[in-house]
């Protein structure tokens, strides 16, 4: 792939759950958004007919396009579905049982309903191997080559799929999961294989073994994909390079996620973080808080001085997860690099219902594309968000995605309406209440990576994307006590421009346990050197023409005898003992931050040692989206929009972004645009903050306007 004298076009898609976003800058600098719903039986069909409507909707032509920027949900639903392959595990003898084992945690003590997710191996197909490594990394019991070959060839006789390799002790001395790999490539050539080695090099054997079986759980689904989404593209005339967003904020090739996809599970959700951190930047803001609400889950995540937090552990497969240290056991354990995110079920698209005991509730289940909420008119009966914002009067029903998507609101005013006999309220009080309720919920999701994190959130901007985010803004800014709040440009396809500005990241991390003294600086040293020549070989291969990789350092550190590590930068340069004491202190105020306490005396030791390799790719211009031939705003109008029972309906103005240049403009006030709608409410003011963004601000509260 090489560097063209023209500027080329780049086109980014996202995968939703219930909509499929695309974000297109042409040749020219020029930017195009466009959303269709997704098609769960094949996501890359969405994908095809989203960007040929983008293109016919344009004059770019499928050869300008150089790049394809992509994030899928596929890795994630596979998981939560369990529709991945038949694995087969290869352990050492005595580590059989780890799957089924774990950590001994529970998400929810004392809950005897609780369920633990089953093994994606059953147990006939986890099989032991002996052979021993130490803690040295030296061999103690070779492997027995007669003995792997019959393992693997009752694997095969079962036709698994795909094959995880995890021996204890491996990431100290990887040859005799070598071995069982060439074995397995020889015997059976066609099937899939993830070592763990390969995967995640890490010294805690359940984590890694997890790790492992889920790659290889995902791989021949993702392979598939991508050769899928590949042929469709080729199909409309385009043949630029693919790249996929991971979950830590990064792209790669589609062949390397393809063999990592463990590395892309929340790469939809990453990308809206990524575009956050660049918008913060240009608007020289520090710290935000971010609040993505799309069709079918929230996600909220922190940018702390310009730059997005990571989490070093996630779990996969429990359809919603909260982020937090807290809340353990309920997926699978992944423990790649990963943007700190917490998600809840509440979407657009989320159920409206009623308990036993007569209690509204909003989620988590979701009605997702197909049916979609009863306004959608696609034989959904079940009342959704979408329905109460309609009830509501803060949706125009033939304004969503620019008059394209029309919605009814007699079949939402008749959803809400069953609900309410039941509570005996009208249903616009259904609709509030669940408006409330979801309004509840992002809250706590966003105590997830603030609050348990150490941050207090009142210190931080609120910005706000997804197709639902700006009709929350408010009330969610206002419940955690927070004044200011941003509604992103690019509001509803905010995700997919966080591609355009992600660089390509790899990263790469080596178990190692070793005192944190002066004794580790030759050993640290050595192991920086050797992953660093590794990471600009694969740099150099897979990234031609994009230009010099940069190369960052990071420590995994404890005190002794604790399980939870933190990740450390290391500076610049040589390590020194100087070095050492600033990155322990580093270590300690990190601690405090995080957990709540430090010991200052306490004996730190290092758990493994991590490098990221980024590639610059280019970054887009903060701009509005051109029309395209969508209908983005209109002539100023009213539209019946109801704030509770305080003030009941009000005729409240309804604006486009073109007046909102001058003053700030008070609520209450309702904006339309293309991808998404902004609800002002009484108290609050609107005005514009440049780059395409809005800006909203706490100015009081009125008294009732009943």
């Amino acid at each position: 792939m090489k560097k063209s004298s023209r500027r080329q076009a780049r086109l980014a898609v996202d995968i939703g759950g219930t909509f499929t976003d695309l974000f297109l800058i042409d040749s020219r600098g020029r930017q195009f958004g466009k959303k269709v719903l997704s098609t769960p039986e094949d996501y890359s069909r969405a994908v095809a007919e989203g960007t040929a409507t983008l293109l016919g909707e344009t004059d770019v032509r499928p050869e300008e396009i150089g790049e394809v920027l992509h994030g899928t949900t596929v890795v994630t639903n596979t998981c939560i579905e369990r529709t991945g392959a038949k694995v087969g595990l290869i352990t050492t003898r005595g580590f059989r049982d780890v799957l089924e084992i774990g950590r001994g945690r529970m998400p929810r003590l004392y809950d005897l309903t609780w369920i633990k997710p089953p093994p994606l191996v059953p147990r006939y197909l986890r099989l032991e191997v002996k052979e021993r490594v130490n803690r040295h990394g030296q061999v103690e019991e070779p492997l027995d080559r007669t003995e792997v070959e019959d393992v693997i060839l009752y694997l095969l006789r079962e036709k698994v799929e795909s094959i995880a390799v995890s021996l204890y002790n491996a990431p100290l001395n990887p040859i005799h999961e070598n071995q069982i790999g060439e074995m397995i490539r020889s015997l059976g050539p066609t099937v899939y294989l993830s070592l763990s080695t390969q995967v995640m090099p890490l010294l805690k054997e359940y984590e890694r073994t997890c790790e492992t079986v889920v790659n290889a759980y995902v791989m021949p689904v993702v392979a598939a994909y991508m050769l899928r989404l590949k042929d469709r593209l080729r199909n409309l005339g385009i043949q630029a390079p693919l790249f996929i967003m991971q979950s830590n904020g990064g792209m790669i090739t589609a062949e390397e996620s393809a063999q990592r996809p463990v590395e892309i599970v929340e790469c939809g959700p990453a990308g809206g973080v990524v575009g956050a951190a660049y918008l913060a930047k240009s608007l020289g803001i520090d710290n935000l808080i971010t609040l993505d609400l799309g069709g079918t889950t929230c996600k909220a995540s922190i940018v702390e001085e310009g730059r997005y937090t990571r989490s070093s552990e996630y779990e996969v497969g429990a359809g919603i997860h909260m982020s937090s240290r807290l809340r353990k056991g309920n997926g699978y354990v992944l423990r790649v690099p990963s943007i700190d995110i917490a998600e809840i079920g509440a979407g657009g698209g989320s159920i409206v219902w009623v308990d036993s005991g007569g209690l509204l509730h909003v989620g988590p289940r979701s009605a997702g594309a197909s049916p979609g909420p009863a306004c959608y008119g696609r034989g959904g009966e079940a009342p959704c968000l979408t329905d109460c914002y309609l009830v509501l009067g803060y949706l125009n029903p033939n304004h969503l995605l620019g008059g394209d998507f029309r919605l009814d609101p007699d079949r939402a005013h008749d959803a809400l309406q069953k609900i309410g006999r039941r509570l005996d309220m009208e249903p616009e009080e259904v609709a509030y209440g669940a408006y409330r309720i979801a309004n509840s919920n992002m809250t706590r999701a966003i105590t997830a990576v603030s609050s348990e994190r150490g941050r207090d959130p009142r210190k931080f901007t609120l910005l706000v994307f997804g197709g639902a985010g700006a009709l929350h803004v408010a009330q969610v800014a206002q419940g955690l006590g927070i004044r200011k709040a941003i509604v992103a440009p690019y509001a509803g396809v905010f995700s997919a421009f966080g591609f355009a500005c992600a660089d390509i990241e790899r990263n790469r991390l080596r178990g190692f346990i070793h005192s944190w003294d002066e004794t580790a600086i030759p050993h640290v040293e050595a192991l920086f050197s050797e992953m660093i020549e590794e990471m600009v070989a694969l740099s150099e291969e897979h990234t031609e023409g994009k230009g010099r990789i940069r190369i960052e350092r990071f420590v995994d550190l404890r005190y002794r005898q604790q399980a939870s590590e933190l990740t450390i930068p290391v500076p610049p340069g040589k390590l020194s003992p100087a070095t050492q004491a600033k990155m322990r202190q580093a270590f300690d105020r990190e601690h405090e931050k995080t957990f709540g306490h430090h010991f200052p005396d306490g004996f730190v030791e290092m758990a493994s040692v991590r490098i990221v390799g980024r590639t610059p790719m280019a970054k887009p211009i903060l701009r509005g989206l051109e029309d395209g031939g969508t209908k983005q705003d209109h002539a100023n109008e009213t539209r019946r929009a109801y704030f509770g029972k305080e003030y009941g309906f009000i005729q409240t103005p309804v604006v486009g972004t073109k007046g909102l240049k001058g003053k700030p403009v008070r609520g209450p006030v309702l904006i339309d645009k293309y991808d998404t709608t902004i609800v002002v409410p009484p108290g609050w003011s609107v005005s514009s903050s440049g780059g395409g963004s809005l800006l909203l601000t706490l100015s009081g509260i009125p008294s009732g306007n009943k």
